[in-house]
């Protein structure tokens, strides 16, 4: 059985699975759902499935793509200004974020911990899905351009 494509809610679903945010950027991948539904996910390219969205298998039943918690900070600031210059240096970083109003949530990475409090950002340990920004250059993948 082959997931073949990734559908928008509303839908009514017939299993679940429940994935990291790695786990839920994939192309091809045989996985199995909540219930025992064994599938192979076979996209046309590799993507993030978000938190919510369906994906339909050949014979036409939906599993629901759930977001597992996951060890993250979360980020917060004194003010807008030092908020938008915390957002500024984790993207100058690459680093993958979840961006909120008034805070971002990012992967537990001790070196960053250090760099964000020095930029005066608060940091909490948290346990939460992750569905990171996407990149402006291709709205599924993330960072897809290229440097010179």
């Amino acid at each position: 059985m082959r997931a073949i494509k990734i559908v928008s809610p509303p839908f009514s679903f017939d299993d679940s699975i429940t994935l990291d945010e790695q786990g839920r950027t994939r192309r091809r991948f045989q996985m199995t759902t909540d219930g025992g539904i064994s599938f192979t996910l076979d996209l046309p390219t590799s993507r993030l499935i978000r938190h919510g969205e369906g994906l339909e298998l050949e014979d036409g039943r939906i599993i629901e793509v759930r977001a597992e918690p996951e060890p993250l900070y979360e980020l917060t600031t004194k003010d807008p200004q030092a908020f938008a210059a915390l957002a500024w240096q984790l993207g100058n970083r690459h680093l993958q974020a979840q961006i909120f109003d008034g805070r971002i949530f990012i992967r537990r990475d001790h070196v960053i911990k250090e760099m964000v409090i020095g930029l005066g950002a608060n940091v909490e340990e948290v346990e939460a899905p992750f569905d990171p920004q996407t990149g402006a250059y291709d709205q599924h993948t993330g960072h897809a351009h290229k440097h010179s």
